[in-house]
C-alpha cells in the first residue's frame, strides 16, 4: 500500500469537492435552498457535522471509485462510477428526507441528486487525473 498515493488522492479529492461545494452552496444554490427549505435550515450550519461528512465521503470516493479506476487506468471508470456513487450517496440523504420529513421539497431532492452525480463524477475524475499526472 502506497501511503503517499492514498494521501494525494484524498487531498486532491477533498480539495476538488470542497471548491465545487463551496461554489454550489455559497453562490449558486444558496438562495434556492433558503427559498425552498428556509424553515428547515439552521441559521449557521453545524460545521463539525459538515466536516465529518466531507471526510467520510471523500474517503468513500477514493476507496470505492478512484483507487479502482487508477488500478484499471480508466478515466471512464472514475467518471461513471463516481456518478453512480454520487447518486447512491445523495439518494440516501434526499430520499430519506423526502420519505420522513413533512415539508421536504421534491424539487430539492431532484436538484440534489443531480448535484450529487455531478460533484462526485468530477471529484473522482479529478482525483484520478491528479494521480495519473503525478504518476503515482
Amino acid at each position: 500500500m502506497n501511503v503517499m498515493k492514498i494521501l494525494i488522492e484524498l487531498l486532491s479529492a477533498g480539495v476538488i469537492m470542497g471548491i465545487l461545494d463551496f461554489i454550489w452552496l455559497g453562490f449558486v444554490a444558496k438562495k434556492l435552498y433558503y427559498d425552498e427549505m428556509g424553515k428547515l435550515l439552521r441559521k449557521k450550519p453545524n460545521m463539525a457535522a459538515a466536516l465529518a461528512f466531507y471526510v467520510i465521503y471523500v474517503v468513500g470516493v477514493v476507496v470505492f471509485v478512484v483507487n479502482p479506476a487508477v488500478q484499471m487506468d480508466s478515466l471512464l471508470y472514475a467518471t461513471v462510477l463516481g456518478a453512480l456513487f454520487g447518486l447512491v450517496a445523495y439518494s440516501t440523504y434526499d430520499l430519506t428526507n423526502l420519505a420522513t420529513m413533512k415539508d421536504f421539497p421534491l424539487k430539492i431532492t431532484v436538484i440534489d441528486l443531480i448535484w450529487g452525480i455531478i460533484i462526485t463524477a468530477v471529484t473522482a475524475s479529478g482525483a484520478f487525473w491528479v494521480s495519473r499526472v503525478l504518476g503515482i
